[in-house]
């Protein structure tokens, strides 16, 4: 059927429709998902302030974790994340995806390889280089136009760090500060990978073990990542 004759607005919903879509890994139909939109949210009827809450609720409510990276399809679930309640920052951009689809804020993926400088001594060592790749973010719809937002650092974390932690408004990009609280340099953007409506693993998982080959044997790698930055204040 000739689809000349619809109007820009319906077919402006019909691309919003697969981003507010259930999926395998944004799974935003299920009981942990709603739970924690249900927390996250309280009282707020507008898509700004609910948008934000969730955020935060992603932002601090879960620990940032490099080391709690595993490559099973299960573990990219949102459910599965909230359910263990920490993970790296594919992980919570997954989360607040699925949170935010829950509450027909439509929501997709992004990712980029960036260049970290904070990042620990070991977890330096482990990976053989300071470029995270495939690092995620989530871009949120809201007053008709895409936002991106950034719930990957937890307060906690970024302090230890002596980082400036992200904020977000709901209608301003929220990405990594170019520098730390003391004015070193922190992260850096080098190549953007583009939005996806749903996590492509095969794609991630592929990258990351040919990217860092001390993880090809799949075994998670284990540490505190939370304690190394501790000591390494």
């Amino acid at each position: 059927m000739s689809t000349t004759n619809i109007p820009p607005a319906q077919h402006e919903l019909d691309a919003l429709q697969t981003y507010l879509t259930p999926t395998y890994y944004l799974d935003s139909d299920h009981p942990e998902v709603g739970a924690l939109v249900k927390r996250a949210i309280g009282d707020a009827t507008d898509p700004i302030e609910r948008a934000v809450r969730l955020y935060y609720a992603v932002r601090d409510g879960f620990l940032y974790d490099p080391y709690s990276i595993e490559f099973t399809p299960e573990a990219f679930k949102a459910s599965t994340i909230i359910a263990r309640g920490r993970g790296f920052c594919i992980a919570k951009a997954c989360v607040l995806a699925a949170a935010a689809r829950a509450l027909r804020i439509p929501a997709r993926l992004g990712f980029a390889d960036v260049r970290n400088h904070l990042a620990t001594e070991r977890l330096r060592s482990l990976m053989g280089t300071d470029i995270f790749y495939y690092h995620g973010y989530t871009e949120l719809y809201l007053e008709s136009k895409w936002v991106k937002a950034t719930p990957a650092f937890n307060i906690e974390l970024c302090r230890k760090f002596g980082t400036l932690p992200l904020e977000f408004d709901g209608r301003t990009d929220s990405i990594f500060h170019p520098f730390d609280a003391a004015g070193h340099r922190h992260m850096e953007y080098v190549n953007d990978r583009g939005t996806r409506a749903d996590v492509p693993f095969e794609e991630i998982r592929d990258a990351m073990l040919r990217y860092y080959p001390q993880f090809s044997s799949g075994v998670q790698p284990g540490g505190d990542f939370h304690a190394e930055a501790d000591a390494e204040r």
